[in-house]
């Protein structure tokens, strides 16, 4: 059985710090790919139909107006095959104490039964939020275990953290 890591991140503009800087690789992004740096698997990046603004601001009114209206965004793609994996790294940042609704949109479309799910997310202070909870209630049969909390300015310096993570969650 193989490791997929799957993640929604968001490029452009970002709270950053107290400010909103652009950057070019999302928080997200990054840290999903120190874990498949340390314990293999495939990448897969949820990306929506309808992009999300690239103004930060206008976009997390978006992201709350989709939480508040239990959204479930049209995403461009799934993966063909989930039977293929045991655990599953779901990957996503922390908007409004959840995940992004597109990420409901994808884990709603399989069974995920007997997968172990590893959340982690990217966050400027609000660590997991409710999104545990609410993986637990999308993933219904599966084992979610307890994920990890990266502040997304600190991304880029957090990969010895994020590896010893991922090689204790698939033991």
């Amino acid at each position: 059985m193989a490791n997929l890591i799957v993640y929604y991140s968001r490029k452009g503009e970002n709270y950053w710090n107290g400010s909103v800087r652009n950057i070019e690789k999302g928080n997200t992004e990054r840290v999903a790919e120190f874990i498949q740096k340390a314990v293999g698997g495939d990448l897969f990046e949820v990306d929506t139909v309808k992009p999300y603004a690239k103004d930060y601001y206008v976009c997390i009114e978006e992201a709350q107006a989709e939480l508040r209206d239990n959204a479930r965004p049209a995403i461009k793609g799934y993966v063909e095959d989930i039977s293929k994996y045991d655990t599953i790294f779901v990957g996503y940042p922390n908007w409004w104490g959840q995940m992004p609704m597109c990420m409901c949109t994808f884990l709603e479309h399989y069974d995920l039964s007997d997968k172990k799910i590893v959340p982690f997310c990217t966050n400027e202070g609000s660590g997991l939020g409710g999104s545990e909870r609410q993986l637990k209630n999308i993933c219904k049969g599966a084992t979610v275990i307890g994920g990890l909390s990266i502040h997304g300015a600190e991304s880029a310096q957090s990969e010895a953290k994020v590896a010893a993570f991922a090689m204790k969650a698939i033991k």
